[in-house]
């Protein structure tokens, strides 16, 4: 099996390959791994760790990705590829030109809405869909988002992301180790995220949201986990609110699990998502959740059970969620172990493995399994 992806940085469908990756079983299957930016390899040695082969074939833009061609299908065919497994758009376009040359089958995992694309990757995802067989949405949001966009005949297959929970476990020691790090005081309520700082996780207005709840409640502190090209961007607006001893920007963090440990709300403010990995984590570490109901999120969350939700533009009920959720700690213990509950039953690594393994199958050894 040869995952296609453009980079391996720290971003949710990368992180979400790792994991896979960590429970596939290795004696039914050998898996590769090929990306294109070289400086985006934080993850390359855990996912070697984990057991693929990592290549990396050097491009410095999509256009030159496109031009990489040849080297790839080299690759699939020196290395005996079965079935190619395409990540994100730019390597989905052109693993299908692959697949168009080699006949080598190609799976196609979607991870977000067509509208969040650009609109010449939306031009070529329409026009190269249909030379792939089969996709895999992440979920119900990202499955309409492909019908109502893109006329293609390929069956598109519903699988939502999934997280290990044996994994993911509050960690109550690992968490007041942050706060202590962080000098939150031991009893202060914490909301945070984990994000790459990117425009459409509208970082500044989940700042300007918990200002708001912060007036309300001194009590309460925030962590943003990440990085990104909008960093800068975030400092100078954390000095302009006065924010400096109240919210901390953490940088990438290999292992999230402490930081999720310390929070005890996860908020998001996503103008558009296809189903976060980070939330999933979030949820499976007992983190209440306050969000705006986009992609899958509105799939996962059960208002007024696992936390609160508002529509993609409503900050206000964004801000009073918060306020309320923050004002009562009892609430927040009860959803997030509402959370966990409904995140280990339903959303389980896995059984996402599994089902993906059964899918891989249908393509390896057709035969056994009929025609696909």
């Amino acid at each position: 099996i040869l995952h296609l992806i453009k980079s391996l940085g720290r971003g949710g469908a990368e992180k979400l390959l790792l994991e896979t990756l960590k429970l596939h079983d290795k004696n039914r299957f050998e898996f590769h791994c090929v990306y294109f930016l070289p400086w985006k390899n934080q993850m390359v040695d855990e996912i070697s760790k984990a057991g693929a082969k990592v290549s990396c074939i050097p491009a410095k833009n999509n256009f030159l990705i496109l031009l990489r061609l040849p080297w790839i299908i080299r690759y699939v065919r020196l290395n005996k590829i079965d079935l190619i497994h395409c990540h994100l758009p730019v390597a989905g376009i052109v693993g299908r030109l692959v697949k168009r040359i080699t006949g080598v089958p190609l799976l196609y995992t979607e991870h977000n809405i067509q509208e969040s694309y650009h609109r010449t990757t939306r031009l070529l995802n329409r026009l190269t869909y249909s030379w792939q067989n089969e996709v895999i949405a992440v979920s119900g949001s990202v499955a309409g988002s492909i019908q109502r966009n893109i006329s293609s005949k390929v069956p598109v297959r519903v699988l939502p992301n999934g997280i290990n929970v044996n994994e993911f476990v509050r960690d109550v020691a690992a968490g007041q180790a942050v706060r202590k790090k962080m000098r939150i005081p031991e009893q202060a309520l914490v909301v945070g995220t984990v994000a790459v700082f990117r425009p459409h996780k509208r970082l500044d207005k989940w700042m300007e949201i918990f200002t708001r709840a912060r007036q309300k409640n001194e009590n309460l502190f925030a962590l943003i986990v990440g990085d990104g090209p909008l960093r800068s961007e975030l400092e100078l607006q954390i000095s302009r609110l006065g924010l400096s001893n109240y919210l901390f920007l953490t940088g990438l963090q290999v292992d999230v699990k402490p930081w999720l440990s310390a929070m005890d709300i996860f908020m998001m403010t996503s103008a558009y998502e296809g189903l976060p990995v980070a939330l999933l984590e979030a949820m499976s570490m007992e983190c209440a959740i306050v969000s705006t109901a986009v992609g899958g999120i509105g799939e996962v969350v059960r208002h007024g059970v696992d936390g609160f939700l508002a529509s993609e533009n409503d900050f206000e009920s964004i801000a009073a969620f918060l306020t309320h959720v923050a004002c009562n700690p009892l609430q927040i213990q009860k959803m997030g172990k509402s959370a966990r509950a409904w995140v280990e039953n339903s959303y389980n690594l896995t059984a996402m493995v599994q089902n993906l393994e059964d899918i891989y199958e249908l393509y390896v050894h057709p035969k056994e399994h009929g025609s696909v």
